[in-house]
């Protein structure tokens, strides 16, 4: 019975007993033996990936250093070179290349990501109208178009709230709208899938209302949840080191504030949590891909390594599915953080004695496991899931203790991280930046700089060629104006010979210029681009330069492209897989819909398509054709082209009619008038006070009236007209 009661537990130090029953003891030291193995496969898949990573760490130091201006700890200097100027050439390019990404991106009022129906939409009608056979409640069956424009005109119907509860009246009967019924949802009963037969009638496009809906849900979500800045912290990093890191979107608490008015007329402050989506900034230094992955698609497990100090981690305890227990045996075994190699260098403060004293080091983990092996960690996982099946979880680890272990929330599973190459290296996970690619041109600049600056300093002095046999002994050597130097009697020849170098600084500059242009061609960034002062061949004239400017915007583009397909893209779908799971389907986005990154020719496409609109809309003014074109469509898609709302600039065919008939009556007053006017009268009473009509006013000989400027013979002499002096009458 003893032998029963104390059981020994293998644990992971395989040092104490525990007065349990045997079965318990089984599962107790399985569940503990099975942590520590989890723990262990996390960190050895960590290492893995530390180590992997190294050769792109050295990397990444050499550009940092460019950028900064900097010359690593490793370089020494002669004691002959006295100059240690360091020309940062790589950070005008990095800031050119960066500003480039920021003005494709950021440059037009819509962010680059763009959603729209597919070509066949499934699920949801491409076009749906009113079908005279299907009237709107309270409408008699019939064909006239103006009575069921009437019933679904917006100013007729009221919403809760506004002030505007009304009827709608039509063709002799009466409906009496719900105001709490949304008109959207009246015309929803009553549409018939299919284009409308008649051109008059009222017709829509579900799938595409649907797709713009969701765009601009997805931009507002990005716009209030400061994705613009964080994205634009991703970029720099991409256009220095090759690569730019973008997380999300993941749930948020945002709080709404709101103050909701007493009884007694005072306002008391209540605000709202709403959960929204968030994308999140990641640095480089922080992100350790699989090994074997060449992109974020290919990745089995991504590694996101956290710096944080004790209150941050006390606070991840009241974040969901975080275990308290781990959290608080994690803070009680204190620090833990180690700062690497990397840190030491990055950090312009050389003394690294206290950094990162007091903090903890807590990896994030996102990847595959077996659906066995999480059973038997105590994760909770749906029975359909099979043992063999590979789940995709995520794992919070500090201290080798589990903070948190759960399934990837998110549906369909995917890692929510989001990495762009500034130019994609196909071999390798991480891409080329600006500063890796004239990094050679770099270091020659520098050298040929530091050899004008030294060759300067020694030709623009003297060197003096002294013969102390010459002089007498015990002389300061020391050189200023009025020096005397006392020479002995006798000795042949000059004691004192001032030697002058030759000045070589123009070689060392033309060097230092033609590499500076290779570092042109290496970054595909033209110096003119970002001001380069002065003037050369083409740039001499305004079509020269813009010519060199659209030549150059080819570089960028393919650097626009990789934006598309490894950020905007994906972060668009993310966006619109995260509304479908989490958003309220109150706001009816949902639909057969595409996402599409606009990078690369937004601002090209918008405008061909906004011009071969107005070609289009130039050539419906032609009678004949005008019967076969929908305008208001027509002008709808303009005013979308050009970025405009058509909802806030465009009347409603309903409004447009009563327009219409406004500036019918308009005009039809104002021809009224104009024949009311007798022939010969002016208008406004130009006429005589007895009404009789004003005699035609004579031109004179000019034609002009009295004016400056017209048509009409030249005045002769003797005339009323002529200004000159009258010349003599011979004979």
């Amino acid at each position: 019975m003893a032998d029963e009661e104390n059981t020994l537990i293998q644990g992971a130090d395989n040092l104490y007993f525990e007065s349990v029953e045997g079965e318990d003891a089984k599962i107790l030291t399985l569940e503990e033996q099975l942590h520590n193995q989890f723990v262990g496969l996390i960190s050895d898949r960590y290492v893995a990936a530390q180590q992997a990573r190294e050769f792109d760490e050295q990397r990444w130091i050499t550009a940092y250093h460019n950028y900064r201006g900097i010359y690593p700890k490793h370089v020494k200097f002669r004691e002959s070179e006295k100059s240690k100027v360091f020309v940062k050439v790589t950070k005008t390019k990095v800031l050119a290349a960066y500003g480039q990404l920021i003005d494709v991106i950021f440059g037009s009022d819509r962010f680059p990501i763009g959603i729209s129906q597919t070509d066949m939409p499934e699920g949801i009608a491409e076009y749906a109208h009113l079908d005279s056979r299907n009237p709107l409640p309270g409408i008699e069956t019939t064909t006239d178009q103006t009575a069921i424009n009437s019933n679904i005109t917006p100013m007729d119907v009221g919403y809760k709230g506004d002030g505007r509860d009304k009827k709608v009246e039509a063709a002799g009967s009466t409906y009496e709208k719900n105001p709490s019924e949304d008109l959207d949802a009246v015309l929803k009963n009553s549409l018939t899938t299919g284009s409308t037969p008649i051109p008059d009638f009222y017709q829509v496009n579900p799938a595409q209302e649907a797709a713009r809906r969701m765009e601009k849900l997805i931009h507002d979500q990005i716009e209030e949840s400061n994705g613009s800045s964080e994205i634009r912290n991703s970029l720099f990093e991409s256009a220095l080191f090759g690569m730019g890191i973008v997380k999300g979107p993941f749930n948020f608490n945002k709080t709404l504030h709101r103050w909701d008015e007493t009884d007694d007329g005072s306002r008391s402050y209540k605000p709202v949590d709403v959960r929204v989506p968030r994308i999140e900034f990641v640095s480089i230094w922080d992100f350790f891909p699989d090994p074997n992955a060449t992109s974020i698609d290919e990745c089995e497990y991504v590694f996101h390594r956290h710096k944080m100090n004790k209150s941050q981690v006390r606070a991840l305890s009241r974040m969901p599915y975080f275990n308290k227990d781990a959290v608080r045996d994690c803070l009680a075994m204190g620090p833990n953080y180690v700062p690497e190699d990397y840190e030491q260098e990055l950090k312009d403060d050389q003394r690294s004695e206290d950094y990162g004293s007091g903090q903890f080091e807590v990896l994030e983990y996102w990847g595959i496991m077996d659906a066995e092996y999480g059973r038997q960690i105590g994760m909770e996982l749906p029975e359909e899931v099979d043992d063999l099946d590979e789940l995709q979880i995520n794992a919070w680890i500090c201290n080798g203790k589990i903070l948190r272990a759960v399934v990837n929330p998110f549906t369909p599973h995917r890692i929510p991280y989001h990495a762009f190459p500034y130019e994609r290296n196909p071999y390798s996970f991480f891409g080329i930046g600006v500063a890796e690619n004239m990094d050679d041109s770099q270091k020659i600049m520098n050298g040929h700089a530091r050899m004008a600056i030294d060759n300067l300093a020694l030709s623009g002095n003297l060197v003096f060629d002294v013969d102390e046999s010459s002089l007498v002994g015990g002389q300061s050597m020391e050189i200023y104006p009025g020096k005397i130097f006392r020479r002995q009697a006798g000795v042949p020849g000059q004691a004192i010979n001032g030697l002058k170098f030759p000045n070589t600084s123009n070689e060392n500059m033309m060097m230092f210029d033609r590499f500076r242009q290779l570092a042109d061609e290496q970054t595909g960034i033209p110096s003119y681009s970002h001001g380069q002062t002065g003037v050369q061949s083409m740039t001499r004239t305004a079509s020269g330069m813009s010519m060199l400017l659209g030549a150059s915007s080819l570089n960028i583009k393919t650097v626009i492209k990789n934006l598309d397909d490894f950020l905007l893209r994906p972060l668009g779908k993310s966006y619109f897989q995260w509304n479908m799971q989490f958003l309220d389907s109150k706001l009816n986005v949902v639909g057969d819909l595409e996402v599409k990154a606009t990078g690369t020719n937004s601002l090209m496409q918008k405008e061909v398509r906004s011009q071969r609109l107005t070609m289009f809309l130039q050539t419906a003014q032609n009678p004949a054709l005008a019967p076969f074109i929908k305008m208001d469509k027509l002008i709808s898609e303009l005013a979308y082209s050009l970025e405009l709302d058509p909802k806030e600039i465009l009347n409603s065919p309903q409004e447009a009619e009563i327009t219409a008939r406004i500036i019918g009556l308009q005009n039809a007053r104002q021809e009224n008038g104009a024949q009311a006017s007798p022939g010969g009268e002016q208008p406004g009473g130009m006429g005589t006070a007895e009404g009789t009509p004003q005699q035609p006013q004579e031109l004179g000989a000019t034609g002009t009236g009295g004016g400056n400027i017209g048509t009409g013979t030249v005045p002769q002499s003797g005339e009323s007209e002529f200004s000159g002096t009258p010349r003599a009458i011979e004979g």
